[in-house]
């Protein structure tokens, strides 16, 4: 049996292998194209736009997995089901159940090289490529944007107006909150710094420091050249403030999520994307599986051709349905376990109710 698990597996990976390369090569192909209306910006050139391309090849084929994986799995069981290589294991008293568990290991083993991808190559890649399409579009740089960074620190509210290095920051203006009397925060002094830079762990040193004590009569002033600030904001912590969710790693993301609730911030859109990705990857699983009852069934007699075009079809109707509901999550405040789960719950039943009802 052991021979045999190898033996669909490695089929189903090999498929699997050729529809990513395939669709991988069309979505950098899009990707390319997209970039060709910033080529000539600055000093970003075609050859720029190559290397962007190659850099964000991680993060595509992470995102394109489950797709490749349910059509790979269509293909590679159905070569075996028209060479009747099925019809032949089935005879020798392998369940269908069998099966399905090898299509499974199969699917675990896709979202490992998946979440390899995804987790560690994906999001420095795409980071390195954002920043290089930066640079190379605007000589002055303001990686983090113009609209610049706002984030909570327990009783401190931190402006950040640009981003000029990894830890090196511009226009600081920090907000510090008090008790009153009456239970509200009330505003105690107001910080400001020309520049700051992290200096280890969480310190931060503000250079040209000046602060504006606000009292219950007058207001007093302290000024200095430099001086230290111990802050639980770090440069991982704004780096999640300015970059779009999907393009964080799962560890980041739960960072994020925590320092949010930790603040009493709305973490919702963040919640959706961390366990929309967890779902998604662990959906490949499923969509492997969601190949057996087909070959088995309608499909055992069918071509490629015909496998491909469902597998297409299921594959983007879940995407869709994926990311609709991330979205109106977050706009109608839905429970974001419910937003991210509850198309691989329903993916769930139906490859098992499928698979039960397979002769």
């Amino acid at each position: 049996m052991r021979l045999l698990d190898r033996y669909l597996i490695g089929q189903i990976l090999w498929f699997t292998l050729l529809v990513t390369a395939a669709l991988v090569t069309l979505a950098a192909l899009f990707s390319f194209i997209e970039q060709q209306s910033d080529v000539g910006v600055g000093s970003f050139g075609m050859l720029d736009a190559f290397f962007v391309t190659l850099l964000r090849v991680p993060k595509q084929t992470f995102q394109l997995l489950p797709i490749a994986a349910l059509i790979g799995a269509l293909l590679g069981l159905g070569n075996l089901a028209r060479g009747s290589e099925l019809i032949i294991i089935r005879a020798a008293g392998v369940s269908v159940a069998r099966v399905a568990l090898a299509a499974a290991m199969a699917g675990v083993a896709l979202v490992v090289v998946g979440g390899t991808l995804g987790e560690a190559l994906a999001p420095p890649l795409e980071a390195y490529a954002r920043q290089m399409q930066t640079l190379g579009k605007y000589a002055n740089m303001n990686y983090a944007g113009h609209a610049g960074i706002w984030l909570k620190d327990g009783a401190r509210i931190v402006s950040i107006e640009q981003q000029s290095a990894d830890n090196l920051y511009g226009g600081i203006f920090v907000y510090q909150l008090q008790a009153g009397a009456d239970g509200r925060q009330h505003l105690a002094a107001v910080v400001h710094a020309d520049s700051a830079a992290i200096v280890r762990g969480k310190t931060w040193r503000l250079n040209n420091y000046a602060a504006s004590l606000l009292g219950t009569e007058r207001v007093t002033t302290q000024r200095a050249a430099t001086t230290l600030v111990d802050s639980d904001v770090s440069s991982e912590l704004l780096a999640a403030a300015v970059v779009d969710p999907g393009s964080l790693p799962l560890r980041g993301l739960w960072r994020y999520v925590s320092h949010l609730r930790a603040n009493g911030l709305e973490s919702r859109s963040w919640e959706i994307a961390l366990w929309s990705r967890v779902a998604r990857s662990l959906s490949t699983i499923l969509l492997c599986m969601l190949a057996v009852p087909f070959v088995f069934g309608p499909l055992r007699s069918s071509g490629a051709g015909s496998r491909t075009v469902i597998g297409i079809v299921i594959g983007v109707v879940y995407f869709l349905i994926n990311r609709t509901l991330e979205n109106s999550g977050d706009v109608y405040g839905l429970n974001p376990l419910l937003v991210a789960w509850g198309p691989a719950v329903a993916l769930a039943a139906v490859t098992t109710i499928a698979i039960a009802r397979v002769r």
